[in-house]
């Protein structure tokens, strides 16, 4: 018999807005949580370690302070268990890639983990994964959803624009993504979690829903924030990445394989969806919409896509995690999709 009940993980800290950075001590204070393992990147450090670390020991709180310079597996476990035992959380600060490997150190641990995230590329800052290097190949390795998470909304405003676009690209896919799902559902080849594709779909509802002059604008960027973790909240609930990962992440991820240097995720998974959701027939001009008058598809148009890449990542799409079955696992579907790459004329000015 099918189990009737969830048992979730959710952030017990939730924080979000302008200068989110200074509440820091007072949050983990809060959480009893006070002889912590920090970590950054070096540049980050540079940056922010001084403002945080006073934060933190204003409020009386035990920490050390380390950098991360790899995402290896192995250097990570090597890693996580140098970490004293007598800490009682770990706390990352920078982006996906320091926040990926103290998430993992975080659960080797079994530990808190609170996430800080210094750009909204992805939704990995509160996702209940992580993505490291096995053997020279990125992999997703299992974790948890972060116990906290800090978001100073005006950190992310002052990031490249580019990081806000892969944001938008990312949390745009739900819609094709859960199509994907129903779709392998109905093809008796998985099951879908109804609240957790519910929370997905109201996350990337109330996006479309918002009015706004800039990307820069604090309401934009708090909308942004909390909808990717609710992405994350969708995947601990299902279980699964479904929620927010179907077609277009298998492209995205594909085509990290086929070209010497990927470009952001998130940004690879915007093109993605828009090609997807053709093939779908599936919210194509509302996606079309939004991408144009948040500035990605200028933005896109800008990097030298090359059309022969996306085409060989499409084919190459299904081989990524051949337990999922979405519209791509047909040939006569990837077809389709190469045909619109090639002829949209919107793409047609990204790809050269």
């Amino acid at each position: 018999m099918k189990s009737i009940s969830h048992r979730i993980s959710i952030p017990s800290i939730l924080e979000s807005g302008p200068n989110a950075l200074d509440r820091i001590g007072y949050l983990l204070n809060r959480e009893e949580l006070d002889n912590i393992v920090l970590f950054y990147d070096k540049d980050i450090k540079k940056i922010l370690g001084d403002r945080i670390e006073k934060n933190l020991k204003d409020f009386y709180i035990t920490f050390i302070s380390n950098t991360i310079e790899t995402i290896d597996y192995f250097s990570i476990i090597q890693m996580a268990y140098s970490i004293p035992d007598n800490a009682d959380s770990i706390v990352a600060i920078g982006g996906g890639r320091i926040l990926d490997a103290a998430k993992y150190m975080a659960f080797l641990r079994r530990l808190p983990f609170i996430s800080i995230p210094t750009s909204t590329s992805n939704d990995g800052f509160s996702s209940p994964v992580a993505s490291l290097v096995i053997n020279e190949k990125r992999t997703t390795v299992p974790a948890k959803v972060p116990y906290g998470v800090i978001v100073d909304t005006t950190v992310i405003a002052n990031a490249p624009n580019c990081f806000i676009f892969s944001g938008i690209g990312d949390l745009i896919s739900n819609i094709t993504a859960l199509w994907d799902w129903r779709y392998e559902e109905s093809k008796g080849k998985g099951h879908v979690d109804d609240f957790a594709a519910m929370i997905s779909s109201k996350s990337v509802d109330s996006f479309f829903c918002l009015p706004f002059s800039s990307i820069k604008e604090p309401k934009f960027i708090h909308s942004l924030v909390d909808s990717l973790i609710m992405n994350g909240i969708a995947m601990e609930i299902s279980g699964s990445s479904a929620p927010s990962s179907g077609s277009e992440h298998l492209i995205s991820h594909a085509l990290d394989k086929v070209v010497q240097k990927p470009y952001l995720h998130g940004i690879q998974v915007g093109i993605a969806t828009y090609i997807v959701s053709q093939v779908q027939n599936n919210k194509v001009q509302d996606i079309l919409n939004l991408l144009k008058i948040t500035g990605f598809w200028n933005y896109a148009s800008s990097l030298n896509f090359k059309a022969k890449d996306f085409l060989k990542a499409i084919d190459l799409a299904p081989s990524i995690k051949p337990k999922r079955y979405t519209i791509l696992h047909i040939e006569e579907n990837r077809k389709k999709a190469k045909k619109i790459l090639l002829t949209d004329p919107l793409l047609k000015q990204i790809f050269t």
